[in-house]
């Protein structure tokens, strides 16, 4: 798939069939973009599970932070990515090993990687790159 532009339909279920969205990159600065569109999805009634490894054991808007995607113990939906693209590849890699996989593997706005998406894709998973949720469900859901 071609990650220059996705369908209104593409991106609108994605959002509607996700419901656990695991957070890598999570900040409990209430400045961070991550930690606004996190308190944003949780507003909408996601599930969040934030991922930060300096963050882990702690808590981001009521929710307990998790060092890596393998240390969650229960299915995610939604791998949403707050890293730099460079980072991609990895956490490609540990969403691939993950017990059963996410759906969908989401880069933030500027986070892409067009081989990493290939690889996530080419084992099944839905990609979004260089999007924001919480710029996208608003447009189409409301």
């Amino acid at each position: 798939m071609k990650h220059d532009t996705y369908t209104d339909a593409y991106i609108e279920g994605v959002l509607r069939d996700t419901r656990v969205i695991a957070l890598v990159g999570a900040s409990p600065n209430p400045d961070r973009p991550s930690h606004r569109v996190m308190a944003f999805l949780l507003g909408k009634g996601y599930r969040v599970i934030p991922v930060n490894p300096g963050q882990a054991g702690k808590e981001i808007l009521g929710q307990t932070v998790h060092a890596r995607l393998s240390d969650i113990r229960e299915p995610v939906d939604m791998v949403d990515i707050f890293r730099a693209p460079e980072a991609l590849p990895g956490i490609v890699d540990e969403a691939l090993a993950m017990t059963p996989r996410p759906k969908v593997l989401w880069g933030q706005l500027s986070v892409r990687d067009d081989a990493a998406a290939a690889t996530a894709e080419a084992a099944g998973l839905k990609v979004v790159m260089d999007r924001c949720p919480a710029i996208e469900f608003p447009r189409l859901i409301g």
